[in-house]
């Protein structure tokens, strides 16, 4: 019985909660506009530029972000 009340309700509330969601966000009924450091590919590609480029001091040139790059090694741990 109380299912018949508390699963309408979850989807109601997620309903709800998409609608308040694009209409602030997609919409923008408060103002404002997307950045462009968000929309443009240009920014990216510079901000990488930027983050390759710095100096190292010690040590060999590291990735400023190596999840995101997918290029880190996982060692299995060997048994002793």
């Amino acid at each position: 019985m109380a299912a018949k009340c508390i699963i309408p309700a979850i989807i109601a509330s997620f309903g709800i909660a998409w609608v308040c969601d694009h209409t602030v966000s997609d919409k923008k009924i408060f103002g404002g506009t997307i950045p462009g450091t968000v929309s443009t590919k240009e920014w990216l590609e510079e901000t990488e530029k930027k983050f390759q480029s710095w100096p190292r001091t010690a040590g060999s040139p590291v990735v400023m972000n190596p999840i995101s790059r997918q290029n880190f090694i996982i060692k299995s741990r060997s048994d002793s």
